[in-house]
């Protein structure tokens, strides 16, 4: 199977993770220092981007290159798998103060028994 670059599928998934982590097109820019415009463009594949770009992107958003650019996630030998979702919520946590994540974990886990509760009504 031969991989190709889509821009538009490129910035298709980095317009879903950028969203995901609830994060604003001004403020994406900001921390990566492009313009919004041209974020914008990234987002919409039309037009390309440099590899400098591409790697700041990554960072940013906590992305592979691979993914960023093929769509591929981690290869059949790799034990865990990732859902955008997943790695949106790591992202999110991950500058939070421990007490505020272990009450983030708790919500998460009352939410999940409420859930197990109404399946079994």
């Amino acid at each position: 199977m031969k991989l190709q670059y889509n821009r538009i599928e490129t910035g298709e998934r980095i317009r879903k993770k950028r969203q995901l982590l609830n994060m604003t097109l001004d403020a994406a820019s900001d921390k990566i220092d492009i313009s919004s415009k041209y974020f914008a463009d990234i987002e919409r594949g039309s037009c390309g981007m440099s590899i400098e770009t591409m790697i700041s992107i990554a960072s940013l958003l906590d992305m592979s290159l691979d993914y960023i650019i093929y769509g591929k996630t981690y290869g059949d030998n790799e034990t865990l798998k990732h859902s955008d979702e997943y790695t949106a919520i790591l992202s999110l946590l991950e500058n939070v103060p421990e007490n505020k994540r272990k009450y983030a974990l708790r919500i998460l886990q009352l939410q999940m028994e409420s859930w197990d509760l109404e399946s079994t009504i």
